[in-house]
């Protein structure tokens, strides 16, 4: 395979990457679409009623309650720096959830809403007991009412009470100043003459589609996620579950489940150490369940006991997320790449904290990257520029052999040799730097910190398209410059779609994030300039022999 060759297998295989995550994007689309008085009737289906059951009855008879409950009630709702939240006395629901900091991609007057309980594309949280005490289709005495943090916490308390039992439910919802933990607290007092087997649960219930404003150019990951220490990292898939193929690790004493979505998690944390059961369920309407139980013993006559667990919904802020849970991090998915993509923005964040501006944090960031890969790619363009030089003497050999291929390859390979020219010198540095490349890309996507975050002029939000285009065009032409600078390919077919490439290019970043658009700019210019000078250098020395 000669340069010209190599580079275009390069340039398609990227440009097979972004088509790829398109499609997978498209996807994602609903296989049905359910009308949304059908999604809140089969929403509406019952479960089993909560009634007593002894301790000693087998676990595998008591299942986690099909989250099918919709119903509406009393409601408290609260206010924190950082949530805007309503919580439902039917099952003590946590039914909406808006984080403050954050807008709507396809409305920045409006605040993100990561929870909603509308009945088109409900997105809700919820947890219970099982044996007998209330699950999530039970009715919470609740006073209803507007809560504001004015201090470091805030509780949201509410009780349940079956007077033929004597059992009774405490539960309470604490949110904390500056933070997207919430910590759920149940405390079960039995005042009747059996005993009861303590089971939790807690689950999130999800429309299985991508958030609206979603680039239809990135693929990101929308859908339940399992993390254990065995089995790390798992993503479920919508189709897998529906189809029955969901394989992920089930039961740990460890780990916790989430719902994931691209910038925004929720997951449910529970204790480390105590055994629980995960699992992924299709409810119907396009909707989807996944959740944990856990056993917690029996709980004697006259005793009280408190459940504590924990919620955290939210941004993927790095810090964050790696403070409230092993593997939560996770969740900002660089894929196999992790290894290089972590330390990246590792090192952005820390140049943010210089410069206060993520926009010129990722300038930095790419001249820093750019010089510390400066060997490998003044390697490649020294290999390009030579083979630059050589140009018109390859198109000479070719029209002289015409088909004869092996006579044409005898010469040009006669002509590496006397000139000291590596054909592939050009494009093999640059080759082992696109896994470099391609894990900044990754991490600009997954960088939730750019949401809202502006750099200058018209670029209000890096995390979104720049709304005059102006970034797109300047990479458009720096790509096409590039081109310039390349030896141009002896076939005319390759030296049309060398051309045409970034033209592609600069229409699909149209549609890009600005901050990815910034990146490949800044990229491009440097590349430019490096260029230019290998061709100044090491082109000069061929020229006086391009006409023979």
């Amino acid at each position: 395979m000669d340069t010209q060759r190599l580079i275009l297998f390069v340039v398609f295989s990227f440009s097979l990457l972004l088509l790829w995550e398109a499609w997978q994007t498209k996807d994602q689309v609903p296989q049905s679409a359910v009308p949304a008085e059908q999604t809140a009737k089969q929403a509406a289906d019952g479960i089993p009623a909560a009634t007593p059951v002894k301790a000693g009855q087998p676990a595998a008879q008591q299942q986690a309650p099909q989250a099918k409950s919709i119903a509406t009630g009393a409601r408290a709702i609260v206010e924190t720096d950082v949530y805007k939240a309503e919580i439902d006395a039917n099952g003590g629901d946590l039914r909406k959830l808006a984080l403050v900091g954050y807008h709507e991609l396809d409305d920045v007057n409006k605040i993100l809403v990561l929870l909603n309980d509308n009945a088109s594309a409900p997105y809700v949280v919820q947890n219970g007991l099982l044996w007998g005490l209330p699950t999530h289709k039970d009715v919470f005495q609740l006073t209803p009412g507007v809560y504001k943090l004015s201090g470091d916490t805030l509780a949201i308390p509410m009780t349940w009470r079956n007077a033929e039992t004597g059992l009774a439910v405490e539960k309470t919802y604490v949110f904390r100043r500056g933070s997207y933990e919430i910590e759920l607290i149940q405390k079960i007092t039995n005042g009747g003459s059996e005993p009861v087997q303590l089971e939790s649960y807690g689950q999130l219930v999800r429309h299985d589609r991508a958030p609206a404003g979603e680039s239809k150019f990135l693929y990101t990951f929308t859908g339940p996620v399992v993390y254990t220490e065995a089995a790390k990292f798992q993503k479920i898939k919508f189709e897998d579950i529906a189809e029955g193929d969901a394989e992920f690790q089930k039961s740990a004493k460890d780990g916790w489940v989430g719902m994931l979505q691209h910038h925004f998690v929720a997951a449910w944390l529970p204790k480390a150490g105590e055994a629980r059961t995960y699992y992924a369920d299709k409810l119907g309407g396009g909707l989807y369940s996944a959740g944990y139980k856990q056993p917690h013993g029996t709980l004697a006559p006259g005793q009280t006991v408190s459940l504590t667990t924990r919620l955290y919904a939210g941004p993927q802020i790095q810090k964050a997320l790696e403070a409230a849970a092993p593997g939560l991090d996770l969740t900002r998915d660089y894929g196999w790449l992790t290894p290089i993509s972590a330390p990246m923005f590792w090192a952005i964040d820390k140049i943010h904290g210089f410069v206060g501006n993520w926009g010129w944090a990722i300038v930095i960031f790419t001249v820093l990257l750019k010089l510390a890969l400066y060997p490998l790619s003044a390697s490649g363009y020294k290999g390009m520029a030579q083979m630059r030089a050589l140009a018109p003497r390859l198109q000479k050999m070719k029209e002289m052999y015409g088909d004869d291929r092996q006579k044409l390859h005898q010469a040009m390979a006669d002509l590496y040799k006397k000139e000291k020219v590596n054909p592939l010198g050009g494009c093999m540095p640059i080759l082992l730097q696109i896994p470099v490349f391609i894990a900044l890309y990754y991490v600009l996507i997954a960088a939730v910190e750019l949401r809202g975050a502006p750099w200058l002029g018209w670029i209000t939000d890096l995390s979104a398209p720049d709304p005059f285009y102006v970034l797109p065009i300047l990479m458009g032409i720096t790509s096409i410059i590039q081109v310039k600078l390349n030896p141009t390919p002896p076939d005319p077919m390759q030296a049309k779609i060398m051309m045409a490439m970034p033209i592609v290019f600069s229409v699909m970043f149209i549609f890009f994030a600005s901050g990815l658009v910034l990146y490949w700019l800044i990229n491009n210019i440097l590349s430019i300039t490096q260029q230019w000078v290998m061709n100044k250098k090491y082109g000069g020395a061929n020229t006086a022999h391009a006409n023979k």
